[in-house]
């Protein structure tokens, strides 16, 4: 794994705990309603529009394979390559720095699929996920 230092967001998705590297965050923006595309996969709820930009909203809860408590309350629009992506997640919780090695490799947690992480961490009293966009989201956006 490689060493990852900066700042990450973290969020609640069921109950599991993830982040993003603040830098692929754009934006949290309240829940929306989207328009579904026809023969999308179940993690894709559809369009959203975002001043002017239509943006895929992906079902967290669907996508990390958890029961999201509130099946979404907050949107978290992340930069993937050119494409702007947004997440459901049930919370946003913290902006956190962290020091380069303080992350682990993802043999230390269990119960999540190894492909779509980077790397664990703890916050305090709360581990966490550092999610790998490009496993989650590379096979969603190309069926």
């Amino acid at each position: 794994m490689a060493d990852f230092s900066g700042r990450l967001v973290l969020f609640r998705v069921g109950d599991l705990v993830c982040a993003a590297a603040a830098t692929a965050v754009r934006e949290i923006l309240p829940r929306q309603q989207a328009t579904r595309i026809p023969g999308a996969p179940d993690a894709v709820q559809g369009l959203i529009n975002v001043r002017g930009e239509l943006v895929t909203l992906i079902d967290g809860g669907r996508l990390l394979g958890r029961d999201a408590t509130g099946r979404g309350g907050m949107v978290v629009l992340l930069r993937w390559g050119d494409l702007g992506v947004a997440v459901t997640v049930d919370e946003v919780l913290d902006l956190v720095p962290v020091a380069a090695g303080a992350l682990a490799p993802r043999e230390e947690l269990a119960g999540i699929d190894p492909a779509v992480v980077r790397a664990v961490g703890r916050h305090g009293d709360r581990s966490f996920i550092v999610l790998d966009l490009d496993a989650l989201f590379g096979p969603l956006m190309a069926a």
